[in-house]
């Protein structure tokens, strides 16, 4: 199934040709990076299967920026700051905590969601994009190299329970820490925060607030969100 699953990945989005080594491994999630070009630091994948939950519900549980601020503790500010009515995409300025004793960080990024019923597949794509709207600040750290991929296909369908997924993840925090320390958050922190993803699936459903709205997108590719949203473009991804 992963093999599948990674066909269906960006291949615009290359960052690296070197292998991929594991670095996780625990029931139903395994965890591989490999180092990103040119820096100290890694590209992560991490492939996974729910029998007790829905793939809509998890896909449901990514968009919905209001539920996020419900289950994810270091979540301080999640805002939409501008909107493509057309295609969907969303620009997103996101600020969370980091350990003491670093600074919040926040990153303001593009997202995209696809629902592709010809191959039975759910995908979010989020990249970092600069936005007037939403200048730097000394407030926080801006996390300007980010990039998330999430691949969801249904064992059945969308509604019933069971899927596999498989996740693809790179930033740059903009810390002085040794690299060893930031890799080692990432590394202990990506199968922590996909747990609390899926508890916050389960509870999904009895969310009392209007939940997320998943508009049915089969375009075929993601144009440069910057060039949408009037803005100069930091390169092209599609999905």
């Amino acid at each position: 199934m992963i093999q599948k699953l990674e066909k269906l990945e960006s291949a615009d989005h290359v960052t690296s040709n070197a292998p991929w080594d594991i670095i996780f491994k625990h029931n139903h999630l395994k965890v591989w990076r490999r180092p990103l070009n040119n820096t100290y630091l890694y590209e992560y994948k991490a492939y996974g299967c729910y029998m007790d939950i829905s793939a809509k519900s998890f896909f449901q549980v990514q968009l919905d920026l209001e539920y996020r601020q419900v289950w994810d503790k270091y979540a301080i500010k999640l805002d939409v700051v501008d909107r493509d009515n057309e295609t969907g995409s969303e620009v997103i300025h996101w600020v969370t905590h980091y350990p003491f004793p670093m600074y919040s960080r926040d990153y303001v990024f593009a997202r995209r969601y696809k629902i592709d019923h010809a191959n039975n597949v759910m995908t979010v794509v989020s990249k970092a994009v600069d936005h007037p709207k939403v200048p730097a600040s000394k407030n926080h750290v801006r996390v300007s190299s980010y990039f998330s991929q999430m691949v969801i296909r249904p064992h059945r369908s969308f509604e019933e329970n069971g899927f596999d997924y498989i996740l693809t993840y790179h930033d740059d925090p903009q810390t002085s820490f040794p690299s060893s320390c930031v890799n080692w958050m990432t590394e202990s922190g990506m199968p922590d925060f996909l747990e609390k993803l899926h508890q916050a699936a389960k509870q999904y459903d009895s969310y009392n607030t209007p939940q997320a709205m998943i508009r049915d997108l089969t375009s075929s590719s993601i144009v440069s969100e910057n060039q949408r949203f009037g803005q100069p473009s930091p390169g092209q991804y599609s999905m």
